[in-house]
């Protein structure tokens, strides 16, 4: 019997209390932190869109902070409190949570929310990524192009409740596996450098002497559309509707996408649609600058832009081109002011980018391309291994947060 098994067999066997989240806990919206207020120095403060960007399970420092000033209009986490990113573009994102376990108190923005309460606190934030608490929160995901949820209904989600003890063991041993995974994520990361230092290189050496074209120049520019939600008739499983959620990092090719188009939806926009080898660029929002190739003919959403080819080039030549260029196509779609990073059609399609022979474009491609099976492909080396640890951690934390509940 391991040492949890003998934990969980001590107050009743294998059976704990459930309560919801409500019951054991409060929630407290963040409110009034911008970005702009956000500096080097001062008071901890933690932006919603850091809890997605920057932190993991749990965070002992901040990123950034802000000024005294700023900070007393605000309202503070304390060492142990939960911080809970709302709102995300990406339904499994919502409620994404970090334990706070520093040792000084943190200001939060809007968008986000405090859970004050009293179980361990990295026992909560593991609950807060299993399948039991994603599978409890998806009924209550709401809004259209922004997906949001409330406090009052994560409040109505069931967390088990073991004794004190059993929850540290439980974050014991999902610690372990946490520290595993980051020291290959640490290899990897390292490993991309590399290939991104190579890639810069062997771009910039095809590109050399290179005619300037616009993309609108490479093929037909199409801008996505979204049936509504409530057409029923317009989804299905004919054709794939992608958007940004679907683009994953690291990914050359898209097919699968969460959701499909019936063929009457099909029909409707038929104009919009994308034959198969097309480029997709996602040009609106935080994933800003993506880069991939259909695999399959599809309808993007209207925060994509495709490039249908019209003439004679190598595809996957220009997804490292475009691929390379992304932090600039972010930076060029900050330049707009707005709330998030956008590219206009008309913008997009002025966009230059380099065209060597279709040789030196074949030659340079083929190179990528094997550079980018190394950290990419999940079939080997490397990302397969990370891969199979992650698999292997999402297994056991489900099964360690997992009990019958005491009646």
């Amino acid at each position: 019997m391991s040492k949890l098994e003998a934990l969980l067999a001590k107050p009743s066997p294998g059976r704990v209390p459930f309560r919801t989240l409500g019951e054991v806990g409060e929630f407290i919206r963040g409110n009034g932190l911008q970005k702009k207020d956000l500096v080097g120095e001062g008071v901890p403060a933690v932006h919603y869109g850091q809890i997605h960007t920057h932190y993991g399970v749990w965070a002992t420092e901040t990123k950034s902070f802000t000024s005294e000033s700023v900070a007393a209009k605000l309202r503070y986490a304390k060492p142990g409190d939960l911080l809970i990113a709302t709102t995300s573009e990406d339904d499994e994102a919502v409620a994404k949570a970090t334990a706070w376990v520093g040792e000084s108190s943190v200001v939060l923005s809007g968008d986000a929310y405090i859970y004050r309460h009293t179980f361990e606190p990295k026992y909560v934030a593991y609950f807060f990524q299993s399948e039991q608490f994603q599978s409890q929160k998806r009924r209550y995901v709401s809004g259209t192009k922004v997906r949001r949820v409330s406090g009052a209904n994560l409040a109505k989600i069931q967390i088990p409740v073991p004794p004190l003890e059993v929850q540290r063991e439980i974050v014991r041993v999902l610690d372990r596996f946490t520290q595993l995974e980051a020291e290959l994520e640490a290899e990897l990361e390292a490993r991309r450098r590399q290939y991104e230092h190579y890639r810069t290189k062997i771009l910039s050496d095809a590109a050399s002497g290179a005619a300037q074209v616009t993309l609108a120049d490479l093929g037909r520019i199409v801008t996505g559309r979204t049936p509504k939600s409530s057409d029923s008739s317009a989804w299905g499983t004919e054709l794939d509707f992608v958007t940004p959620s679907d683009i994953k990092n690291g990914m050359k090719h898209v097919s699968g996408t969460a959701r499909q188009l019936s063929a009457a939806g099909f029909a409707a926009m038929a104009k919009a649609r994308v034959p198969a080898g097309s480029l997709l660029v996602t040009c609106i929002g935080a994933d800003m600058g993506k880069t991939v190739i259909n695999a399959n003919d599809c309808i993007t959403n209207q925060q994509i832009n495709a490039i249908i080819p019209t003439i004679d080039f190598h595809v996957g030549y220009m997804f490292h081109v475009l691929t390379e260029m992304r932090q600039a196509l972010r930076t060029q779609g900050e330049q707009g002011g707005g709330t998030m990073p956008l590219i206009n059609k008309t913008s997009f399609s002025r966009i230059e980018v380099p065209l060597p022979s279709l040789d030196l474009q074949q030659e340079a491609a083929g190179v990528l391309d094997n550079f980018d099976m190394l950290v990419n492909d999940l079939s080997v080396g490397l990302p397969a291994e990370l891969s199979a640890r992650r698999r292997q951690y999402e297994h056991y934390r489900d099964r360690l947060l997992t009990f019958e509940e005491a009646k």
